[in-house]
């Protein structure tokens, strides 16, 4: 299958394959690919944009309800809630926790 030429540049030869797909070879002859390949295609209007399949994750903005509710909990300090420990508090505690059966062990 031989490969169509559809437009050269001074950076970039772009050409269409047998399966009506696009191959992009820079001005040494090496082919282009990932983000780069598609954003020359997109320039040249041969492919739409799309939309990447990784989700970017956007932090929601505290709602003013939540804000109220935190201040609340800040200013009447009459009911104390136990304290939680962090992810990184609970993972070294059970990392500790083998190491003290072992140092149990080896006093018996």
């Amino acid at each position: 299958m031989a490969m169509k030429l559809v437009k050269k540049t001074a950076e970039y030869s772009i050409y269409q394959r047998g399966d009506e797909r696009y191959a992009v070879k820079d001005a040494n002859k090496r082919p282009v690919n990932g983000d780069e390949k598609a954003r020359i295609l997109v320039a040249e209007e041969l492919i739409k944009e799309t939309v990447s399949a990784k989700p970017e994750v956007e932090e929601a903005p505290e709602t003013e309800a939540v804000a109220e509710e935190a201040a609340v909990e800040e200013e009447s300090p009459t009911e104390e809630a136990p304290a939680e420990e962090t992810p990184a508090e609970e993972e070294a505690a059970q990392a500790e926790e083998p190491e003290k059966e072992a140092a149990e062990e080896e006093k018996k």
